[in-house]
């Protein structure tokens, strides 16, 4: 299954490079959204070190969102997922690969564009890598919700608006998680308390949302 799951990966990494407007077009997203926040409220250096997590947070979950509904929409329309389905492979690796992969170009792209946003807001370096680190844990769950959210859609007319409305809910927890373990006015135990929070769920959400997505897609697809 490991085997598959890294052949999966390379394959999505290959595509995604071949379409990578789409996944520029949500990080661009995630940048410009992010800077207009400062324009908004002033140059206040406190104000803008109280509300940065729940920007970029806020920012970078939509960015999420935007590349989630992308996760299995080419392979459906190109019949490539029925093969998958009929394939003697474990239809749950190949959808942890596609995760991973949407990941590595999504999720991961933000957690390395934070700190140049995070310029803005008057950030410290300790601060920084609180919330690289929030990110770092947060970006997963966010890919493997979304992934559930884009299976359950899969050929639904107005699909977009659908899945917005299932995944939105389940993001939130994420989203208090995230905003809390990168607040830079907490204190330490509650910091810790929301990163071990964030990595409890990552770990559950890791086991659960490929099978779940697979049994998902299974029902989409008869």
């Amino acid at each position: 299954m490991a085997r598959l799951t890294w052949r999966v990966i390379q394959r999505e990494l290959a595509l995604t490079w071949r379409r990578r407007s789409t996944t520029l077009g949500g990080l661009l997203f995630f940048v410009m959204a992010a800077s207009l926040f400062p324009f908004a409220v002033g140059p206040d250096p406190a104000l803008l070190r109280t509300i940065a997590p729940g920007v970029l947070w806020v920012t970078a979950l939509f960015a999420a969102m935007l590349s989630a509904g992308h996760l299995f929409g080419q392979d459906f329309a190109s019949g490539a997922l029925e093969q998958m389905l009929l394939s003697p492979q474990p239809l749950a690796g190949i959808v942890l690969g596609k995760v991973v992969a949407h990941w590595l170009t999504s999720g991961l792209a933000l957690v390395l564009l934070a700190p140049v946003v995070a310029l803005q807001y008057a950030l410290g370096p300790r601060d920084t890598l609180s919330l690289m680190g929030s990110l770092l844990l947060g970006t997963p769950l966010l890919s493997l919700i979304g992934s559930m959210g884009a299976a359950l859609t899969l050929g639904v007319r107005g699909g977009g608006v659908t899945l917005a409305l299932l995944i939105l809910p389940l993001y939130v927890p994420v989203l208090i998680f995230g905003v809390g373990a990168a607040d830079p006015g907490a204190a330490a135990n509650w910091t810790e308390a929301n990163f071990s929070l964030l990595g409890a769920a990552l770990c559950v959400a890791g086991w659960l949302c490929p099978w779940a997505s697979a049994a998902a897609l299974r029902i989409a697809l008869e």
